[in-house]
């Protein structure tokens, strides 16, 4: 099981952490959510959770809880800006197919 961070989201969340203060890195997980079954869930990891599995990248580390594993193994998180908009995007091997506005996907 794999998930990797590019170089423009580890800056990302190296200056987001630096901002904030504290933090040990980033955490990611899916959600059951809109019509499509699932969605991303990023937050700040503040702590390691019991079943978390961490992956570092770039000396960023990357929190997933083994739960969310299967549909984002193989995952690569970017981090992209367009004009004025600027998000974190992600390439899932995994993904069927994705609802019309992008917001949730299928496996």
């Amino acid at each position: 099981m794999s998930i990797s961070l590019t170089a423009a989201a580890a800056e990302r969340v190296r200056n987001q952490l630096a901002s904030r203060g504290h933090g040990l890195g980033l955490r990611l997980s899916v959600k059951e959510s809109g019509c499509s079954g699932f969605s991303y869930v990023v937050n700040f990891a503040d702590e390691t959770g019991d079943n978390d599995v961490v992956f570092e990248q770039h000396g960023v580390k990357l929190f997933v809880e083994q739960t969310s594993l299967s549909v984002l193994d193989g995952t690569e998180v970017d981090y992209v800006r367009q004009g004025i908009n600027e998000a974190f995007r992600f390439s899932n091997p995994n993904v069927k197919g994705e609802c019309g506005c992008g917001e949730s996907f299928t496996v």
